[in-house]
C-alpha cells in the first residue's frame, strides 16, 4: 500500500532506525510514535496491511493481548509510569493501517493531558521527542522486553 505509512516502513525494515523496530515477531512490530511530545509512546503494528481488528487472523489476535501487556510492563519498568493507556482508532490520513497506541501515563502527566486528551501530544512539531531520545528508549525497552 503506497499511501500507508506503516507498510512503507515495513518494506524498508532492515534500514529502519532503532525506534522503528523496538521489537518484532512474525505478526507484530513495535515502534515509538513519531512527531510526539511524550517519550515512550509506543505503537503496536501488524506486519501486514489490514484496517480493522476483524481482519486479524486467530494467531494475530491470540498474541495481541500478550503484546499489549508486555509493552505496558516494559513501559512501567523503563519510564516509571503509573499505567499505560491502550487505544486504537486509525483515522488519520495515511494511518488507516490497524495500530494500537500503548501510551505511558506518568504520575506527573498534567490533568489536561490525561485520558483521551493525551492525543493532544501528537503532531508535536518542535516539542517532539528527538530521534536520539527515541532510539535510546528503544534500546531500553527492547532490553526490558527480552527480560
Amino acid at each position: 500500500m503506497e499511501d500507508c505509512y506503516a507498510c512503507a516502513r515495513e518494506g524498508e525494515f532492515e534500514r529502519l532506525p532503532a525506534y522503528q523496530r523496538i521489537a518484532v515477531d512474525e505478526h507484530w512490530r513495535v515502534v515509538h510514535a513519531v512527531d510526539c511530545a511524550l517519550p515512550g509512546w509506543l505503537v503496536l503494528l501488524p506486519r501486514r496491511h489490514l484496517e480493522s481488528m476483524a481482519e486479524l487472523t486467530d494467531a494475530e489476535a491470540a498474541s495481541l493481548g500478550v503484546w499489549q501487556v508486555r509493552l505496558a510492563r516494559a513501559l512501567e519498568a523503563v519510564t516509571g509510569c503509573r499505567k499505560a493507556y491502550v487505544a486504537q482508532f486509525g483515522e488519520a490520513a495515511g494511518f488507516a493501517h490497524l495500530h494500537f497506541h500503548v501510551v505511558p501515563r506518568a504520575a506527573e502527566l498534567p490533568e489536561g493531558s490525561r485520558g483521551p486528551r493525551v492525543f493532544g501530544m501528537l503532531r508535536a512539531g518542535e516539542r517532539a521527542v528527538p530521534v536520539e531520545r527515541m532510539d535510546a528508549l528503544a534500546g531500553e525497552l527492547a532490553a526490558a522486553l527480552r527480560g
